[in-house]
């Protein structure tokens, strides 16, 4: 009977321990993350640059009330995007130096302005300063034909390098960048 006794008293104690050690895993990010880098093609391992970001989706809501025209945007969902050049690269005519930078933009109409900033694990653009800006860029805004519903970034060969291009319902950004 002892002996049973303890053999319950184990079997609780395990149940329960089990419990109190499982790992809590939250549910997915409404905003997932993704990653683009140039070139594009997942065969060449060395890359010229790379972006980590956050896609949210505009689920009936217009771009102007996410990202509001004249006002800095952390260019997509939760952190800013973290853009790094793995070598030194001109950004919209400016030279920028390899590293790694926040990226936030300003929307507008016909331009965009562009901001690669040096202060990192920034959290939307609450934190953002200006005065740790690296480089302020204008960026063209055209039209595409078809609507994306998550917030996309990719790049499109160019002369000397690549055009970063924003996405979004059918606003497209285009960022030039030569190496």
């Amino acid at each position: 009977m002892k002996n049973l006794f303890t053999i319950t008293l184990m079997v609780i104690a395990l149940t329960f321990s089990t419990e109190a050690m499982a790992q809590k895993f939250s549910g997915l990010d409404k905003s997932p993350a993704d990653i683009a880098s140039y070139p594009s093609d997942y065969k060449v391992s060395e890359k010229l640059v790379r972006i980590t970001y956050s896609r949210p989706q505009l689920k009936g809501r217009s771009i102007s009330e996410l990202a509001p025209a004249g006002k800095v945007w952390r260019t997509g969902a939760n952190e800013a995007p973290e853009i790094t050049f793995y070598k030194d690269a001109t950004v919209g005519g400016k030279s920028v130096s390899a590293g790694t930078y926040s990226l936030f933009t300003i929307p507008g109409k016909s331009e965009w302005t562009v901001i690669l900033n040096k202060n990192l694990n920034q959290w939307g653009a609450y934190s953002y300063q200006e005065s740790a800006d690296v480089v302020r860029v204008p960026a063209s805004v055209s039209k595409g034909s078809e609507s994306l519903e998550a917030f996309s970034i990719a790049y499109k060969d160019a002369d000397n390098g690549a055009h970063m291009v924003l996405g979004w319902g059918t606003t497209r950004v285009s960022l030039p960048i030569s190496f």
